[in-house]
Order: C-alpha cells, then structure tokens, then sequence
C-alpha cells in the first residue's frame, strides 16, 4: 500500500539517488493519508496554519515538509502509533537534507537545481538533443565551451557540477541513459576542432558503457518529430512517481507531468528512436567523423 512506510531504513532504497526522490514520495504518502481520512487540501492547509496551495506543493515534492508541519499532519490523518510516525519523520529528515549540488546554489538558478535532483533519482533517462552533446555525455573541455557560450562569469564551478553530475555512472544504480543527438550537434565545433574530436572519441567511449545508448540522427532522415526541441524524460521506479519530460529555454524550464503531455512525449522520442542509426551503426558514424579531414 502506498501508505504502508513500514520501520526502517531499508523501506527507501532510493535514498542514494538524493533527496528529490525521497521528497517526492514523503509528499505522496501525505496525500493517499489524506484522501484515505477524506480531508480536503483546503482543511488539511487550515490545520497547519498555512493554504491548499502549500499543501498541493508539498505533496508534489515541490518543497520540502518541516517537522512541525509533518507532525501535526500526522494527527490529523490520524497516524498515532509511534513507530509508524518516527518512521515519516526519519524519511523527513533525510528527505531535508541538501543534495550534493546546494553548495553550487550561488550559480544554479532553482528550476535547474530541481532538474538535477530528478536526474539524480530517475532510473532511466531518455534525452534527444539537437544543439549539443547532452551535458551527461559531454568531455570537460567540451562543457566549459558550452558554458562560455552562454555566461561572462567564471566557469571552472560550472564545470565541476557538469562533472559531478556524470557521477550517476559510477554508482551500483546507475541510471539507463538513451541519448539520441542529432547529427548537427556532432558537426558544430564548439571550442574548436580540437574538443570536438576529443568529444567525439568520449561518445563512441560512453557507449560501451552497459547502461549508455547513443543514437544518431542524420541529416538524411530530413524533418522528423523532435524538430520542435531537445527534451529528456526521466522515469522513476517507485510507483507514486510519474514519468516527467524536462525541456529547457535560455533562462527557464518547463516539467509536464500530465499523462497526455508525457504520452505525446514519449511518442516523438519512439519515432526519433526508429528513425535514428542503430547503436551500432551510431558508433561506426562516430568513427567516421573522426576519419574525416
């Protein structure tokens, strides 16, 4: 049951992909609790002295749950045994604690911050890109022209978070990432020639990787689906989670979570997918470019 946390660390295994994750699912808990005790937002916000609205964000994992707030929230939904309730305030805590990236909070804007903590929780991540390298495929070299692109400010932070990030790779859970890059985002030499032959030899490296897929897209397909924009969707496994597509503008992002929007999503990265050279075929193409003058 939803609503069943069980004792113990081990009822959240998720708690080494981050807090995002455990955030998300303390906040869905709260709300099958309410709807099983057939409370409203509007009464459940009344009861903590605050609005629906901060409880709607709460139980999205949009922001975290102070103590207090879980505390008398609990009472309400009528949870008075006291393992079962240390058990939500110990998934509070660590839900609370700062991921790896707060220290780099000074130089992320918020809703890339809360990107980060999803692609730190997802277990698979599906991603198309047309303009560059997806940043967890990206060389050093590579990320820092990128990132002077866009900014006059120091760099080097922005590139260790990059870095950072790419440790996903390293652990016991690794994510799945299907990458699909458009044939464009291999031509354009972003920091020069140089870099992009060293980005090239990383890609056709990652894609040994058993968790790592690379797929191209080529000129020669003409005008195909995603030709709107890049976007990543990141699936979850716990049940509470919905799969969310993540796209990105200049200064801001969009998540949509609805089931039509992801479905739609998820139907332009299948015919992409279809559409693109085979991993193998990928990974010749790769070696290609490098042979090239």
């Amino acid at each position: 049951m939803a609503n069943d946390v069980g004792s113990g660390g081990s009822e959240f295994p998720a708690a080494e992909r981050g807090p995002t994750v455990l955030r998300i699912a303390l906040g869905s808990r709260l709300r099958q609790l309410r709807e099983d005790c057939g409370v409203t937002r509007e009464a459940a916000g009344d009861w903590i002295r605050g609005s629906h609205a901060k409880i709607s964000r709460m139980e999205l994992g949009r922001t975290g749950v102070k103590e207090r707030d879980l505390r008398d929230l609990l009472t309400l939904y009528k949870v008075v045994d006291e393992d079962k309730r240390e058990t939500y305030f110990e998934l509070c805590r660590r839900a609370n604690d700062p991921g790896w990236w707060h220290r780099y909070s000074d130089l992320l804007p918020s809703w890339f911050e809360t990107y980060i903590g999803l692609e730190q929780a997802a277990t698979t991540i599906r991603t198309y890109e047309g303009q560059f390298v997806p940043g967890l495929l990206q060389t050093a070299d590579y990320a820092r022209s990128v990132i002077e692109i866009g900014t006059d400010e120091p760099t080097e932070r922005r590139v260790a978070v990059r870095m950072r990030r790419q440790e996903i790779f390293h652990r016991a859970s690794a994510p799945t990432l299907w990458a699909v890059l458009d044939e464009s985002a291999l031509r354009r030499p972003v920091g020069g020639e140089r870099v992009l032959e060293d980005q090239i030899k990383h890609l056709i490296t990652m894609a040994e990787h058993p968790k790592v897929r690379i797929q191209v897209l080529p000129f020669s397909v003409g005008g195909h689906a995603a030709m709107g924009g890049s976007f990543s969707i990141l699936r979850f496994p716990e049940p509470e989670l919905p799969d969310i597509v993540y796209t990105e503008q200049i200064a801001s992002s969009l998540y949509f979570e609805k089931r039509r929007d992801v479905e739609f999503y998820k139907s332009v990265m299948d015919r992409v997918s279809v559409q693109a050279l085979t991993p193998a075929r990928s990974e010749q193409f790769l070696r290609t470019l490098l042979a090239e003058d």
